[in-house]
């Protein structure tokens, strides 16, 4: 939370507040346009807008918003289960720590965080851990389970975990986000990413559209401040990679490519 403290203040401080988001641009009270790179940590990985947003309003607009049973939380396992590729118990958690420790319980060695465009076989995974690329979920986590795990944990005498309660808006924009996951998994390839090798691989190391930085953590900061004078926003914390903006015109990044960081 700290580093998203400080990359909002040093935001703040240059530009204004954000008032609008579109794609992957922020648009500021200073009319400027940031371009995102930072996008929520992956939760903005699709773009800040899009049918996930569409259906969340519709939902929203019915009045649905109480802590009542719904049809849409229900949706959330098979639309995980078809992101996966297989036939899993899938559990809702309010936080980081407690998905994590939910994984853990049922499979300390073979629990992983889920990646899009990894190539990682998450069939061979027990448990995987997801977070929504839906930028409205910052505290929902998903779990899923392999079935059979799930079974043998039950029959050892553990107990169901219990779904943690989320709004039917929330439930229904995260659903469609995870389908849309699906058809951009299929849509976007490398070709879509190495376009912006030519500046970004100055700085960061690529896989697929994550980047992680070759700069040293001890001058990553003033790499943020810099980046933001180009009017770019990358992530905050050395430990979560920025993410390449899809479909951007590689004219964001000429400031960051006329003015080069000098450690």
């Amino acid at each position: 939370m700290a580093a998203v403290d400080f990359l909002a203040a040093e935001m703040t401080q240059r530009y204004g507040t954000v008032q609008r988001a579109r794609g992957y641009f922020l648009y500021t009270r200073k009319g400027v346009r940031l371009t995102d790179l930072y996008q929520e940590g992956g939760r903005a990985i699709l773009g800040w807008r899009g049918t996930s947003f569409t259906v969340f309003k519709n939902v929203m607009n019915r009045g649905v918003t109480g802590s009542f049973d719904t049809d849409y939380t229900p949706r959330i396992a098979k639309a995980v289960c078809a992101l996966l590729g297989d036939a899993r118990n899938v559990f809702i958690c309010d936080s980081d720590s407690s998905a994590h420790a939910l994984a853990l319980a049922f499979s300390p060695e073979r629990t992983s965080l889920w990646q899009a465009w990894s190539s990682r076989d998450w069939h061979a995974a027990d448990c995987v851990v997801i977070a929504p690329p839906f930028p409205w979920a910052s505290s929902v986590y998903l779990v899923a389970v392999q079935n059979n795990v799930y079974e043998t944990a039950l029959a050892s005498g553990c107990a169901a975990p219990q779904n943690a309660r989320i709004a039917a808006p929330l439930a229904a924009g995260i659903v469609r986000s995870l389908y849309n996951m699906i058809a951009a998994l299929q849509e976007r390839t490398e070709k879509d990413w190495f376009l912006y090798d030519t500046v970004l691989t100055n700085y960061w190391m690529r896989t697929g559209p994550y980047l992680h930085p070759k700069i040293a953590e001890s001058a990553y900061a003033d790499f943020v401040r810099h980046c933001l004078d180009c009017a770019l926003v990358i992530s905050p914390d050395y430990t979560v990679p920025s993410i390449v903006p899809f479909g951007v015109d590689k004219g964001v990044f000429t400031k960051l490519k006329n003015a080069p960081f000098k450690v």
